[in-house]
Order: C-alpha cells, then sequence, then structure tokens
C-alpha cells in the first residue's frame, strides 16, 4: 500500500470516527428536548453516593497498631462499609486527636468513630462538633469526661494490673528534655493484653506493639463527643487493662449502649465478629 493511499484511509477513518461522535451528541440534544416529561440529568456521583454507608473510623490504643483492627475490617468491608484505620501517634490526646481531625475532616461524607481502649480518649476529643461524625463507638475504652485522665480513670475501681506489667522507656528529645514511654514487658504481654488470643498471635503482637507516651495518661481531657453524639460500648468483663467496673461506670453516664462480653482488652482481635455487629449497629442507627 503506498503512503498516499494509507493517508487517504487514516483520513476516511478519522471523518467515520467523528461523525459518529457528532451524532450521538446530537441524538442526546435533540431526545432531551423532544420531551418535556424526560428527567433531568443526575450527576453519576449523586447516583453513587444515594443511599452510601458512612465511613468507619477506627482508631487503635496503647501496646497496638491500626493491624489490630484487621478481623474486623474484613467483615465490615464485605458488608459494604468503606473503612480506614489510621496510625494513633500515641502521645497526647490533643495531639492524637488534631491527626485523627485531619483523617475525618479529609473524607467526605458521614463517619462512625470507634476507638479502642485509649483510642477511646482521642475519638472522644476529635469528634466533638464535627457534625460528619454521626456516632461513637467505644471498645474496651476510655470515655473521659473534660478534666479527667486515662490513668485517673483506670484507678478509679480496683481490678487492673497494667501497672504491674509495664516497662518504661526513658529518653532524651531533641533540645535535651526528657520523656517516657511505656510498653508492655513481653513475658506479660498476652496475661495482661490478650489472654483469649492465641499464644503465637498474641506473641506477635506483643514484638510489635507500639509504646505510649507516659505523659499521655496523665493529660486531662478538655471536651468529650459523647456528650453530644449517641455512643455504643463494648465492655470487656474480663479485662485487666481497664476493669470492668471502669468501663461500665463510663458507659452508664454517657448514655451509651452497651454490650458486655466475656474477653480481654484485645477484644477486635479475639472477637472480631461482635465487634463490628456492634459498629454496624451504630452505622445503622444513625443513617
Amino acid at each position: 500500500m503506498t503512503t498516499d493511499k494509507r493517508n487517504r484511509n487514516r483520513r476516511l477513518t478519522t471523518a467515520v470516527v467523528w461523525a459518529a461522535a457528532t451524532l450521538t451528541v446530537a441524538t442526546a440534544v435533540v431526545g432531551g428536548t423532544a420531551s418535556a416529561s424526560a428527567p433531568s440529568p443526575v450527576p453519576v456521583s449523586a447516583n453513587a453516593n444515594a443511599g452510601a454507608k458512612p465511613t468507619i473510623i477506627l482508631e487503635h490504643g496503647a501496646f497496638a497498631d491500626a493491624s489490630s483492627w484487621d478481623a474486623v475490617i474484613k467483615r465490615l468491608e464485605a458488608d459494604g462499609y468503606p473503612v480506614v484505620a489510621p496510625a494513633d501517634p500515641l502521645r497526647g490526646p490533643a495531639a492524637d486527636a488534631a491527626v485523627l481531625r485531619s483523617v475525618i475532616d479529609h473524607i467526605p461524607g458521614p463517619k462512625i468513630l470507634v476507638g479502642h481502649s485509649y483510642g477511646g480518649s482521642v475519638i472522644s476529643e476529635a469528634g466533638a462538633n464535627e457534625p460528619q461524625v454521626k456516632a461513637l463507638v467505644y471498645v474496651a475504652a476510655f470515655l473521659p469526661a473534660p478534666g479527667e485522665t486515662a490513668l485517673g480513670l483506670t484507678g478509679k475501681f480496683p481490678g487492673s494490673t497494667l501497672g504491674g506489667a509495664l516497662d518504661p522507656v526513658t529518653y532524651s528529645l531533641p533540645g535535651g528534655a526528657r520523656t517516657t514511654d511505656l510498653y508492655i514487658r513481653l513475658n506479660a504481654f498476652r496475661h495482661q493484653f490478650a489472654a483469649d488470643v492465641p499464644a503465637r498471635q498474641a506473641a506477635l503482637m506483643a514484638a510489635t506493639q507500639r509504646p505510649i507516651a507516659q505523659s499521655a495518661l496523665q493529660e486531662p481531657a478538655t471536651v468529650a463527643a459523647w456528650m453530644q453524639k449517641p455512643s455504643w460500648d463494648v465492655v470487656t468483663t474480663e479485662d485487666l487493662n481497664i476493669p470492668q467496673a471502669v468501663q461500665l461506670y463510663m458507659a452508664r453516664r454517657a448514655h451509651a449502649h452497651i454490650t458486655e462480653v466475656a474477653a480481654s482488652h484485645s477484644v477486635a482481635v479475639s472477637r472480631p465478629g461482635l465487634v463490628a455487629e456492634v459498629i454496624e449497629e451504630a452505622a445503622r442507627a444513625t443513617r
């Protein structure tokens, strides 16, 4: 085939494509004006968002990381919920809430905040005055009132053995200030934190635990989102970190929907199905 013939064929093909496109557009315009009863065009995004489920934001607590939510995430996603589990810096409620709030504000649409352990303090701070946060779910968690600390609440009733299991590590910051991070001793981790989790999995959790700044447990809350929004609470009756009596005290004060379960502090790992069910209950109730 000669070069001139190839060029003629390409020009012919281009003309046909443009003609087809023009015909399609013209047909759409004529079709839209031919009948007064034809519906107005609806943006695709509006259709996609119609009846959309809220985004579930999962905040982990001390001595854990976002992977502690893995089994819960699988269940939520299987039921059609979008899920985000950001890393919690574990530096203090105000600083950690600022990080979480940036995630909340970045995600459009309604959201459900879920906090485990110290993560409850963080969602209580971050969720306040956020109109798109529709509900709070606490999982073996703190629900502090303004002025209260996690450390103070832990000791409000007897039962916590966390203090004796801690392994503090003190180090210097740039500028010379010193700070202390708290870990759970590896040989105490399963008994203290995850007694109902298989031993091998608990050992992995112990090895990958995230430390919390000691000062974070002593920092007073400044606001409480549970005073503004409906709350759900999974209370763990075999918890050695936050005793059952402390959890019930906070949950009843918040008028939360309470689910009690015979589980350790790591209930999201040992009983992910139950935790997912409570989260979905909160999501359905607030849609």
